[in-house]
């Protein structure tokens, strides 16, 4: 490259300063006054949550339609998680159902900072609104002036909101269920016990008279493996129930300090907790109720490996402090490895294409929850899509380490769009699309390929890296005998024609076909 490409003009590099100078002037505005015509741009449209008004307004709906029904309990505080919506967009869902009833004309976000290091204050947004694809959400001026005013910890510092999600992504909720209400955007930098019951106790003197919600926003547990998240999730929102702010910072260091492997945090939004549970005492709040937990884990997307935890809870003034129903603990009622009745191969069919009809309206999934105790015992699965006869899609889990219908749900959405032989399922394939789901016995090694039954085994080959699996039907398709059935095994594994007969391991299963036509 010349010299002109790899320097700046002095020319240029004012400019660019000049224009640095102007931008930062803008979003830090030196008076009050000016700050009120701010809009905050999302940041995070399109990465957490769709860009697109109508995916999202139709993933919202989505959530809402499955979210847990409310308890009876006017909510006077919440705490729904912030990731993306695939993730915890339904149990975030199943915390604002609880106050979809009711009218507010105050919805207060209280986010934590994940962005500005070294900022441990409070910051309130002082500006218009905050945008999203739904619109403008408009701010209550008045109270966040009113707030600054009252202690030194509270401040308006525009930085720490520019890029923060944990405010942002609540915002659509509000908009889709109280679209006349004003916000508050609230980021609390840190989770100082002092400064969090402080500042809740001001904030709850401040909107006493208001028709006000307050949200927390946190996710849990960060990064452990999928039981160990449920485990130490659990115990934190039990004791987050018991609305004590300090036995709440005593649980979450406590298990911190179990050196759990991977655990970074019992729960990022730990300061907006605190304050949220202080604010609802004031607020005459007697009592808070788990609705529903979940883990990445458990999502159509997400790995068992490295999960991050969500739940959903409330805070109001009236009994019963429980609701009837939750969602706490699937992890600890997996189901019997008895045979599936009818009705559960049809629902879980069903599932199959709810998930790939919900991804493809608003790019969500929904959580697979309500079913049968027999469709969450640990199998493994395949998931196979034909188009007018022909195969559009085929993904399978081999391992029986997850619930069948959460690994159904999984393997249907991979089917339809994380299959590299073909392109991504469109919406007007879908009705053309029939849906067939292969339920996997446990795998067995042999020693002798003639052990292998055409038309009854599935066969799985591993050397080295190498690996491949063909389900029984393929051979039966393809009018194979076993030998074609290996040779094509072991192309598929990228092998030659005649590996099987060398240095390879082997392994027969069978499986139960449930499909769309006979049911």
């Amino acid at each position: 490259m010349s010299s002109k490409k790899d320097h700046l003009s002095l020319s240029v590099c004012l400019f660019l300063l000049f224009l640095l100078t102007a931008l930062c002037f803008s979003i830090i505005p030196e008076d009050n006054s000016s700050s009120l015509n701010n809009i905050r741009a999302p940041a995070v449209a399109g990465q957490f949550y769709s860009d697109n008004a109508n995916l999202l307004r139709n993933g919202l709906a989505a959530f809402f339609s499955d979210a847990i029904a409310p308890s009876g309990s006017k909510p006077v505080a919440i705490i729904a998680p912030h990731a993306g919506y695939i993730y915890s967009g339904q149990i975030a869902a199943d915390a604002y159902n609880q106050a979809r009833s009711y009218r507010y004309d105050l919805i207060i976000l209280l986010g934590t900072n994940h962005t500005t290091a070294g900022f441990a204050g409070i910051s309130v947004y002082r500006g218009r609104g905050y945008r999203t694809p739904l619109g403008i959400a408009e701010i209550d001026v008045a109270l966040a002036d009113a707030l600054i005013k009252t202690d030194a910890n509270i401040e308006f510092y525009p930085p720490v909101h520019t890029t923060e999600h944990s405010v942002e992504v609540q915002v659509p909720f509000v908009q889709y269920l109280f679209p006349d209400s004003k916000i508050l955007p609230v980021v609390i930098g840190a989770p100082n016990l002092q400064m969090c019951t402080r500042f809740g106790e001001i904030l709850a003197d401040h909107i006493k008279d208001r028709q006000a919600l307050i949200v927390a926003s946190s996710d849990f547990s960060h990064y452990p493996v999928r039981e160990q998240a449920t485990e130490v999730d659990l115990k934190t929102l039990e004791v987050i129930c018991s609305m004590q702010p300090t036995a709440v910072k005593n649980i979450m260091s406590a298990q911190i300090q179990r050196g759990i492997v991977n655990l970074s945090t019992c729960a990022c939004g730990q300061a907006p907790i605190l304050a949220a549970i202080t604010a609802a005492k004031q607020l005459g709040a007697t009592c808070a109720a788990i609705i529903s937990y979940a883990n990445s884990g458990q999502t159509a997307m997400g790995s068992r490996e490295r999960v991050v935890g969500y739940g959903a809870v409330t805070f109001s003034d009236t009994e019963p402090c429980k609701p009837e129903s939750n969602h706490l603990n699937p992890d600890d009622s997996y189901g019997p490895a008895v045979p599936l009745q009818n009705q559960d191969k049809k629902e879980l069919l069903q599932f199959a294409r709810k998930v790939i009809s919900q991804y493809l309206d608003s790019r969500t999934t929904p959580l697979a929850r309500n079913f049968s105790p027999a469709l969450y015992r640990q199998q493994g699965v395949f998931v196979t899509l034909e188009h007018e006869g022909q195969l559009r899609g085929c993904i399978g889990h081999l391992e029986d380490d997850t619930a069948l219908c959460e690994i159904t749900g999984a393997m249907a959405l991979h089917a339809a769009f994380g299959d590299r032989r073909f392109r991504p399922l469109t919406q007007e394939e879908l009705p053309g699309i029939e849906i067939e789901i292969s339920l996997l016995s446990p795998f067995k090694p042999i020693a002798n390929v003639k052990e292998i039954q055409v038309g009854r085994d599935g066969v799985y080959l591993l050397k080295d890296n190498y690996r491949a699996v063909l389900l029984p039907q393929v051979a039966v398709e393809n009018n194979w005998d076993r030998y074609l059935f290996l040779e094509h095994l072991c192309l598929k594994a990228g092998l030659p024609r005649e590996a099987w007969r060398g240095d390879v391991e082997l392994f027969t299963f069978q499986a139960e076909r449930i499909k769309e036509s006979e049911y």
